[in-house]
């Protein structure tokens, strides 16, 4: 998808095959990547038997977006998901936002490592939102 000039960022993140395949929508992408806005429908291959959604789908599309964020704030360093937890607080039965901010202390943390240690681990907690 990177090789792909012709794409918008937010064309690019869209057509990236697994969201796609689970037709995430990309609300809101800033330049800077400072703040994203996805949106994950409940379909009827998300969906569990409990009428709600998979959890399974929840944390595909939660865990590239902070790596995807600090690839684009600070390129030509490596980035990955190191470790990643996720607390089911309602059930996911409507569609669901997933809302990142990238908070300013925390890209200062991530400058400060890189200049001293040439490496950070930073934490990040963001959340999906039920349509309602």
């Amino acid at each position: 998808m990177k090789s792909l000039g012709f794409l918008s960022p937010r064309q690019r993140l869209e057509w990236y095959p697994p969201f796609w395949l689970m037709r995430v929508k990309v609300l809101e992408l800033a330049d800077d990547w400072s703040f994203i806005r996805l949106r994950l429908p409940l379909t009827a291959f998300s969906r569990n038997m409990g009428d709600s959604m998979f959890g399974g789908y929840q944390a595909a599309v939660a865990d590239p977006i902070a790596a995807l964020a600090c690839a684009k704030r600070f390129p030509g360093h490596d980035v990955w998901t190191r470790a990643m937890s996720i607390d089911f607080v309602a059930v996911g039965d409507s569609d669901l936002e997933l809302r990142f901010e990238f908070d300013l202390a925390i890209d200062a943390k991530i400058r400060h490592d890189l200049a001293a240690r040439g490496r950070s681990t930073p934490r990040f907690e963001y959340s999906f939102f039920r349509a309602d």
